[in-house]
């Protein structure tokens, strides 16, 4: 039996799902929420918002993720980052999959992915819970409801929280499970509640496909100047630089917060709502962000609130620290109507240095710019995770290494051909810590960070004068109005310069140790930034 709209010549029996129980198509948010309830999945929280607890699983599994070794992928994935299933594997998790979903209920949603109408990619998700089904529809793209009778949806989705996958029979590692099949235009999900995983595969499908199209696929938040996307910014980031947060700029269009494209028409994002972690979040600081979870089908996860009230605690992670909130992009007043771009004036490289040695903010020459997107540094800090006694580096490739399929060289080649190409300026942002490592100096003033931000993206920034960074050789620059002069050599915010010496010293062997697995795969101008 089957229920909501959709294209005839595209039910599940259509593709070979039969024998399930009820099918709902393409709910909107009042069914969703309605039905969330009624299955007790969650709890109604204030203004309307969807309150949930994803269980066991408060984070994604990237241990679990697996890509489909065929012959069309064999030379293009990068294995030491993706790891192998076979077919016959996957063959038989599908079969057990589908096995176990006969007389269920199950709710269907058809969406895209990709604002930019030339490169879209039709995806159906098949979510178990009716909950997930809300997430993907506020953080995908929505088609119309009349393009619903004729969507034909290009790769299909499954997940289903209540399978367990068996290691053994299914060539995987746990009974938590996500494999990737590109010939057969399937992902499979088992094993998990936590929603992240639903958008992270469309975003590693589309990092696969659009480097195929020389389309540069960016882990990155995105804004533009108002009335005037020509003036465009992307601020790559790992969790915890200040990438949602810098973007938010209210003075600016925010394009999106997370995954974009940048191909020959310009800057496009992926989604078509925000999933913003939640844990500090503050009124005061990011009013924008906090009004969403007041309003409407916006799915809270993992939040601790009062049971009586529904007053969420933002400060306690007793749950996770990974709590989040999605919701759709035009809860945000100063969302793009478009979620389109110009091509990249600025492009931010954002860290978060807990060694206190990068200076807050630095011009990066395009093979700088490689350097560093390969390296995709930031730094864990003491007391984030058990045995951290001091800052940690966190390497992680392209600002996203857990959702790249091809080899980092791949996006670090488009990314600088597309650079030359249009000329953008490519900046380093520290937002991380000054006057000391973590535990001494203190944090990067957010208003020193947004002074510095603006002026780079105003121009300004490129008639100071700079010095050249005697450990990177990046260029810093010397004066800049409404920042102190000191925060821009850190050096001298130290109280013992030799100690900032070794800091420093130290942290360029960790850059170089790590970048000697690309150094077979770069242009010797790479090679040289490499050093400094």
């Amino acid at each position: 039996m089957t229920t909501g709209r959709v294209n005839p010549k595209q039910r599940l029996e259509d593709q070979g799902i039969t024998g399930l129980g009820q099918v709902y198509y393409n709910l909107m948010e009042p069914a969703l929420v309605e039905a969330a309830l009624k299955r007790d999945e969650g709890t109604l929280g204030n203004g309307g918002t969807f309150l949930v607890s994803t269980g066991e699983h408060t984070g994604r599994s990237p241990k679990d993720k697996f890509v489909v070794r065929t012959p069309s992928v064999e030379d293009s994935i990068w294995w030491e980052n993706n790891a192998p299933m076979t077919p016959e594997a996957f063959d038989q998790l599908h079969a057990d999959m589908l096995d176990h979903m006969k007389g269920g209920e199950y709710f269907v949603q058809d969406l895209y992915g990709g604002a930019d109408p030339e490169h879209r990619l039709d995806v159906r998700m098949v979510t178990e819970l009716a909950w997930h089904g809300l997430f993907i529809r506020h953080l995908l793209r929505r088609p119309s409801r009349e393009e619903l009778d004729t969507f034909a949806p290009e790769f299909t989705i499954i997940n289903c929280p209540s399978f367990t996958a068996d290691p053994a029979k299914h060539g995987c590692r746990s009974g938590t499970v996500i494999a990737l099949n590109f010939d057969k235009k399937v992902i499979l999900i088992g094993g998990t509640e936590y929603a992240g995983e639903n958008k992270k595969s469309v975003f590693t499908l589309l990092n696969y496909i659009l480097p195929g199209k020389d389309i540069m696929a960016m882990h990155c938040s995105a804004n533009h100047a108002i009335d005037n996307p020509v003036d465009t910014a992307v601020f790559f980031g790992l969790s915890g630089t200040g990438k949602t947060t810098l973007s938010a700029d209210p003075s600016r269009v925010l394009i999106g917060d997370d995954e974009h494209g940048w191909s020959d028409r310009g800057t496009f994002n992926f989604e078509g709502g925000c999933y913003a972690k939640t844990i500090n979040l503050s009124e005061e600081a990011e009013p924008e962000i906090y009004a969403t979870t007041q309003k409407f089908a916006t799915v809270i996860e993992n939040m601790v609130f009062d049971p009586e009230t529904k007053e969420l605690d933002f400060e306690d992670d007793s749950l996770t620290a990974n709590m989040r909130c999605a919701y759709p992009l035009e809860y945000i007043s100063n969302a793009s109507g478009d979620s389109l771009g110009g091509h990249p004036k600025n492009i931010i490289m954002l860290t978060c240095d807990a060694f206190g040695v990068l200076p807050p903010i630095a011009r990066l020459t395009p093979a700088q710019a490689m350097y560093h997107f390969l390296s995709g540094f930031t730094s864990k800090v003491a007391g984030t995770e058990k045995g951290v006694t001091e800052p940690e580096p966190t390497f992680s490739t392209c600002f996203g290494a857990p959702f790249m399929p091809r080899r980092p060289e791949v996006y670090g080649n488009l990314l600088r051909e597309k650079i030359a190409k249009h000329g953008a300026t490519c900046w380093l942002v520290n937002t991380g810590w000054t006057g000391g490592a973590y535990g001494v100096g203190s944090r990067m003033p957010i208003r020193s960070t947004r002074a510095l931000l603006t002026a780079a993206l105003d121009g300004s920034l490129n008639n100071a004068e700079f010095r050249k960074d005697p450990n990177f050789g990046f260029q810093v620059p010397v004066f800049v109005d409404g920042v102190a002069e000191v925060l821009l050599d850190p050096r001298r915010t130290w109280s013992v310069n030799e100690e900032y010496d070794a800091q420093a010293k130290k942290l360029v062997n960790m850059f170089a140790e790590n970048f000697a697995q690309y150094v077979p795969f770069i242009d010797e101008d790479v090679k040289a930034a490499a050093i400094g």
